[in-house]
């Protein structure tokens, strides 16, 4: 006799139920096609990867994340993030592709994280990127928050408000001062939300900061004002900086174009305490949030980078993009409850005959489906009551019941599964019914 083996999956993996998994896939489709009608073209790279290409650039916390193997004599890594996979096409296929190159990819990436909730070793991402061949306009600094926009508008999951600053303001700001290395002070800085001013002033006079430079630091991170004032306030601080007026000219160009895509201003916002891909991003980055739930974090991130592929190639690849880490924001939303438990089922109509009436059934089956309706039969025995419960435990809408006066009369009985009412219809009233027409 076989021992039987407990059925479990290994901590960090997320694995939903057929309810869940339909609004899962409705939020991915949503972010999908919204990419799509903004002209980005999809890419599908392997999950696994040569580790001396995934791992080329070396060192560093994700690299003791990954999960690597060897087979054969072929040492293999499993993709931590989709955007080393995309430096590694663009590279190889850099004689192939039409630039600008808008791509975008949705899948699954791996990372083996420390297990906590709400954190998995096993996620979707979903991410777009705009790569130029040796320059690439600031026209597409202001369409990546115009594609945000769009998707969370669509995915109408509450209020929301996308973030952004300009490194080369930050950076600029912090040369200024006659700080070279500004990493230090924007790590601090970016904990201002957290542990507040007083502690961020005793952290930057521990770094050797003077106090006057720091306090002007502090009159810096918080200037008030919409996004015009902003901009104005930053450039009546008079500072005489290549970099720094060069950000802000950036970030008001940026917000010109935004208010001729219709992102209305109301959600954006030039935050100066964003200080996000310090070692990566180069010039805007963004950060999206939900108003009414700041706990969640950023829903979206992205930036501008100044090359992609710098690895793989000689070619200079500038390039745009954000990600959206979709199975992380679907359990958050799921446990802070704005995901209800609402229109999951992808069934419009259960028809249950009664016994003998199966070939009546398969007819209609085949007509609504052909009228575009999402339908099947129960084909098991049991009492009415269970079948009309099952119907009821899957969400479908509508029941259809078929028996000796509907196979005469060409009519069957349409329920209304929510509101209880019962209508006689013939195959094509069913469909207009069902499909609202």
């Amino acid at each position: 006799m076989n021992d039987i083996v407990k059925p479990s999956i290994l901590a960090g993996f997320m694995e939903l139920n057929p309810k869940d998994q339909i609004q899962f896939n409705k939020m991915k489709d949503i972010i999908r096609s919204t990419y799509e009608k903004f002209g980005f073209l999809p890419i599908d790279t392997p999950v696994l990867e040569k580790s001396e290409v995934l791992l080329a650039k070396g060192g560093g916390e994700t690299e003791k994340q990954v999960y690597r193997f060897e087979k054969g004599k072929a040492d293999i890594s499993m993709r931590f993030d989709l955007t080393v996979p995309l430096a590694r096409y663009v590279a190889q296929h850099y004689s192939e592709i039409s630039f600008p190159f808008r791509r975008y990819h949705i899948d699954k990436v791996y990372r083996g994280e420390r297990n906590q909730r709400g954190r998995f070793r096993e996620f979707y991402q979903c991410d777009i990127d705009i790569i130029g061949e040796n320059s690439l306009s600031i026209i597409n600094d202001a369409e990546i928050p115009a594609v945000i926009y769009s998707v969370f508008s669509d995915l109408k999951i509450g209020d929301f408000t996308i973030r952004m600053n300009n490194r080369k303001v930050l950076k600029g700001f912090y040369s200024h001062l006659g700080i070279e290395d500004s990493q230090s002070i924007l790590r601090i800085v970016d904990k201002l939300e957290k542990i507040g001013i007083e502690k961020v002033l005793e952290e930057l006079e521990e770094l050797g900061i003077k106090k006057e430079d720091a306090d002007f630091v502090m009159k810096f991170m918080s200037i008030k004002g919409t996004n015009e004032e902003k901009i104005k306030a930053l450039r009546d601080l008079n500072i005489e900086n290549s970099v720094f007026l060069e950000g802000v000219n950036e970030m008001e160009e940026v917000f010109s174009y935004l208010r001729q895509f219709n992102v209305p201003e109301k959600n954006t916002e030039f935050d100066l305490s964003i200080a996000r891909g310090l070692d990566y991003y180069t010039g805007t980055v963004y950060e999206t949030k939900l108003n009414d739930h700041p706990e969640i974090g950023s829903i979206c991130s992205g930036g501008r980078y100044d090359d992609l592929a710098s690895y793989y190639t000689k070619s200079k690849l500038p390039g745009v993009g954000i990600s959206i880490g979709l199975t992380r924001l679907f359990f958050q939303l799921k446990d802070a409850g704005i995901i209800k438990e609402e229109d999951n089922s992808l069934t419009e109509c259960l028809i249950i005959p009664f016994e003998g009436f199966m070939e009546e059934a398969i007819s209609l089956t085949n007509s609504l489906r052909e009228g575009g309706v999402e339908v099947f039969i129960y084909t098991e025995d049991g009492k009415l009551g269970k079948k009309m419960k099952y119907a009821d435990s899957l969400n479908i809408p509508y029941t259809i019941l078929i028996g000796e006066d509907e196979k005469a009369s060409k009519k069957y009985l349409l329920k209304d599964m929510k509101s209880g009412e019962q209508f006689s219809l013939d195959s094509q009233e069913i469909i207009k019914k069902v499909k609202n027409k």
